[in-house]
């Protein structure tokens, strides 16, 4: 409790040097207890079902509140889990640690990531595909890197993304899984960011037919599963990147029927998109102004990292001899201030 205060109070003011510092400190406790020469051969552990439980709850998202609370909950009982590596451990105990560690270290990776602090997300998501990998899960580690790819997708290096996406597609193999699904999702999208549409369409036509087949154990609208929401929502980014409105735009109104209305990230983002829609079919003026409604409209918290990537990516989008006219100019302020 007291560790979940203070990190509570230290992101307070938002991803300061104290409050990564205090990030790092957690992320690096645990990640010296991953090794593959750590006991495994005594008693079991009485709560960690309790962590398990604890896991699978985070993936159900933010739930309206602000992601640096989330973050803080998080990476509190991530570091929760350091005493428990430190005990020596049945091999099936440890591996149901690591898978835990895994989780949770990617769900802390995620939050990262839409807050906008890349550096520490690929610091916490190295953490995750450790323990992933010491787990023997596959499609837990395939899961790491397919979310993993986008960080770079978000951020300007889609070949970059393409590359992860491509190693988490592999590593799921052809069953139909979530990690498998999500995978694919996300190698479309890198693949249209990249101009390289004949691949990005055969990712998309592979993602689908994965989501037919998709079972309905794994279909469930949270971080570690794969739903028709987040489907959806990746179709969507990568229809509107490929310029193909009409199609991004049935993605667009399917994944807000799906989405909560406290998924307000989520909810921003595919408002952005189908401004980007908007500019692609030759309405910059109505894309600007609809992505500062998208913006203005959101607290204060959310108006950073991926958010404002997406935005500041359709400013740029917009020609420069386009950039004096009154709405450009409104956006580019929004995003300023």
């Amino acid at each position: 409790m007291k560790r979940r205060s203070l990190l509570r109070g230290a992101l307070a003011a938002g991803l300061t040097a104290p409050a990564l510092a205090a990030l790092t400190a957690a992320r690096t406790d645990v990640d010296q207890t991953l090794s593959p020469d750590s006991p495994h051969d005594l008693a079991d552990l009485a709560d960690l079902a309790d962590l398990e439980a604890a896991a699978e709850s985070y993936g159900y998202g933010y739930h309206g509140q602000p992601p640096t609370r989330v973050l803080a909950d998080l990476v509190a009982d991530f570091a929760g889990l350091r005493p428990l590596f430190t005990l020596p451990q049945p091999a099936s105990v440890r591996a149901r640690l690591c898978r835990t560690a895994g989780q949770m270290a990617g769900m802390t990776a995620i939050v990262l990531h839409d807050l906008g602090s890349r550096k520490e997300s690929r610091a916490w998501f190295a953490t995750a595909a450790r323990a992933a990998a010491e787990s023997g899960d596959p499609q837990l580690h395939a899961w790491v890197l397919a979310r993993e790819a986008m960080v770079p997708l978000n951020y300007g290096a889609p070949k970059a993304a393409a590359a992860l996406a491509e190693q988490a597609r592999h590593m799921a193999g052809t069953r139909p899984t979530a990690s498998a699904t999500l995978a694919a999702a996300v190698a479309a999208r890198a693949y249209a960011l990249n101009h390289q549409s004949e691949q990005a369409r055969a990712a998309l036509t592979a993602a689908g037919a994965l989501m037919e087949r998709l079972p309905a154990s794994e279909r469930s609208d949270t971080w570690l599963t794969y739903g028709e929401q987040k489907h959806h929502v990746h179709l969507s980014h990568a229809f509107t990147t490929l310029a193909d409105s009409r199609r991004a735009d049935e993605s667009q109104q399917r994944a807000l029927e799906l989405s909560a209305p406290t998924s307000t990230m989520t909810r921003t983002l595919l408002h952005i998109d189908a401004a980007a829609c908007l500019h692609h079919d030759g309405d910059s003026e109505q894309a600007c102004r609809r992505t500062i409604t998208a913006l203005t409209a959101l607290p204060e918290s959310y108006r950073t990292g991926l958010v404002h990537r997406r935005a500041q990516d359709l400013y740029e989008a917009i020609p420069a001899p386009h950039h004096h006219e009154r709405a450009v100019q409104e956006l580019r302020d929004v995003l300023s201030a």
